[in-house]
């Protein structure tokens, strides 16, 4: 089954590639992971940062998820540009004084954000026409930002924010029938 998975995972990244953008402008950058190394190791960093974080049973709960995936689709956005609309979505009047203004903040296990709200949509777009891939060929999936800003750390893909969609074929899908973290 992994085979399979990571088979759709690939038809999944085509299905991101193609999914519409502001101002048909690409700064999308895709990839599948799918080798068991990679993420076990992107999984232990997950587990590693865990006790840093505010939600550390969150860290953990996607972790695992990783463990167990038998292929990650990652989608994250690089050296993007506004959409140029001056919509002020981003709190700026407009585009340029956004670009002018923007103070970009590096996290460990985050984003350097902030970002163009549109080009924060094009991931979304992105992401759900890859989950939509996904569901249609029976993959369970589950998008995760946990995974992408884990990945992002390790350098398993070059974007300044990304998010990931673990999958796999189960009898029951590991990514919904989970158990809660305790507060």
């Amino acid at each position: 089954m992994k085979d399979t998975a990571i088979h759709v995972a690939q038809l999944m990244a085509a299905s991101a590639r193609t999914a519409p953008k502001a101002g048909g402008k690409d700064f999308l950058e895709i990839g599948v992971i799918h080798d068991d190394e990679e993420l076990h190791k992107i999984a232990q960093t997950m587990k590693a940062h865990a006790p840093k974080s505010t939600n550390e049973a969150f860290w953990l709960r996607d972790a695992d998820n990783i463990e167990k995936c038998q292929a990650l689709l990652l989608v994250g956005l690089k050296n993007c540009a506004c959409g140029g609309y001056d919509c002020g979505a981003c709190g700026y009047p407009t585009c340029a004084e956004f670009m002018i203004k923007r103070q970009l903040d590096e996290t460990e296990m985050g984003y350097s954000g902030p970002f163009c709200a549109l080009r924060m949509m094009d991931v979304g777009a992105a992401l759900v026409a890859a989950a939509k891939t996904a569901s249609l060929l029976n993959l369970d999936n589950r998008i995760q930002q946990r995974v992408g800003a884990a990945a992002k750390h390790l350098g398993l893909i070059d974007a300044e924010v990304v998010m990931g969609i673990p999958v796999g074929f189960y009898g029951k899908s590991i990514f919904f029938d989970r158990s809660a973290p305790k507060h």
